[in-house]
């Protein structure tokens, strides 16, 4: 493998400084490096972070690739500067058996772009009814961790107890989608006064809140690890904080979309802006980027869902859930964190790549940028601005609620154990 120099990067946004790749490994960090042979990227002044880590992406594949496939997946994660990605289980078939997720990995294996770590289901086809194969994942080829019913929470008490339980055994987590279902029948979007007004079904912040306030106590309860998805309240930041002030071990995420949108936006009718959670208020916003710089969200993860054009090209009820991410995470995460000064670069570092491979367990990514250590690295142009066009983007799917909204930084480099899938914005 040849030698890759870095001249000139911020390092997490510090003094710039020389990076020296060399078989698929850091060898050197620091001022006026030099390597005879080495390819040498220019990088002004750009920031180094290391890869991103995504914990909650959804690939669809086996069984939708209309929307999506590890593939497309993964090119889409490369050209927002993920080097590995965690794959929900809410495929078809579910990825509830070795033998599935053992699928998922090697695709992900054979695409090259991006480490792909499948999670595995909770239940058995997501129903809520009897634990999947839990200890049968884990031991697999795959070596699954971290297990989720999302899309569907894990409503049965009793079942979320066992599952807490059981990956107790191998330092597992069990990554919850917390909505409670009675509650949220037939709801379309945040209830509150945009939904009073638009006569639309509303999904109150209680729905999340109470499962949440639930499982922080089932997993005190049984000595567990608890990780919760897509938090969209300022509800459920007052449990989490709460529930770590008491030294439960519970990890939360927020999504790039909700530290930005509010439900304002259904005003339009515009499906793009359906998704599960729905878009919250001003209020939950302003909290939850808050708790993403305290650190009782603990990192940012996509929710990268890819949906065909005709499943959102239609109207509001009929319309699926969900948005595509992967591209454009971080730009979300520099307009609405960086540019406030509510995080500095080491602090994105933290919450997209450091924090998220611990919850996750990635070996190999979310390493400190020095020598020794993986080349999974990206290189971001922080002083770009310029609109989102979904036509650019690598993922299959379009349904972006960023469409010619103009939003900064843009990822130029990625680099996969020091090969390059990304050079100058253009996959490999």
């Amino acid at each position: 493998m040849s030698k890759t120099l870095i001249r000139g990067a911020k390092v997490l946004g510090g003094e710039p400084q020389d990076v020296l790749i060399d078989g698929g490994v850091v060898e050197a960090v620091g001022p006026n490096l030099s390597a005879e042979g080495a390819e040498v990227v220019e990088a002004d002044g750009k920031v180094l972070l290391p890869g991103l880590v995504d914990l909650h992406t959804h690939l669809r594949e086996p069984g939708r690739e209309d929307s999506e496939t590890v593939l497309t997946g993964t090119r889409a994660a490369a050209s927002g500067g993920y080097t590995n990605v965690f794959a929900m289980a809410n495929t078809f078939p579910v990825a509830d058996t070795a033998g599935v997720v053992e699928q998922v990995w090697r695709l992900g294996q054979e695409s090259g772009y991006c480490d792909v770590q499948p999670i595995g289901a909770v239940t058995v086809g997501l129903e809520g009814a009897k634990l999947a194969e839990l200890g049968a994942m884990h031991e697999s080829a795959a070596g699954v961790t971290v297990f989720s019913d999302d899309g569907k929470c894990v409503h049965d008490a009793v079942i979320m107890r066992r599952a807490l339980e059981y990956v107790k055994a191998f330092n597992g987590v069990v990554a919850q989608h917390a909505q409670e279902p009675r509650l949220t029948e037939g709801a379309q979007m945040n209830e509150g006064v945009v939904s009073a007004e638009l006569g639309l079904g509303g999904w109150p912040a209680v729905a999340e809140e109470s499962i949440i306030a639930r499982d922080v106590l089932l997993a005190e309860h049984v000595g567990s690890r608890v990780h919760i998805c897509h938090l969209s309240t300022a509800g459920s930041v007052e449990i989490v904080r709460w529930a770590k002030s008491r030294g439960i071990d519970v990890t939360a995420e927020v999504t790039p979309h909700h530290l930005l949108l509010t439900d304002e936006l259904v005003r339009s009718y515009n499906p793009v802006y359906k998704v599960n959670p729905p878009l919250r208020t001003e209020r939950d916003v302003m909290a939850l980027r808050e708790a993403l710089a305290d650190g009782t969200i603990d990192i940012v993860a996509t929710d990268h869902a890819p949906h065909p054009h005709e499943d959102k090209d239609c109207e509001w009820a009929a319309a699926a859930m969900g948005m595509v991410g992967l591209e454009t995470a971080l730009s979300v995460v520099q307009a609405t964190m960086v540019g406030t000064g509510l995080l500095d670069w080491a602090g994105v570092a933290d919450r997209m790549s450091f924090k998220p491979a611990k919850i996750g367990q990635a070996t190999g990514h979310g390493r400190p940028v020095s020598a020794g250590e993986p080349a999974n690295l990206t290189l971001v142009d922080t002083e770009y601005r310029g609109p989102v066009d979904p036509a650019g983007f690598a993922s299959r799917s379009r349904n972006t609620p960023y469409e010619g909204r103009e939003l900064p930084g843009r990822v130029t480099h990625t680099w996969l154990r020091g090969k390059a899938t990304l050079v100058d914005g253009k996959l490999t």
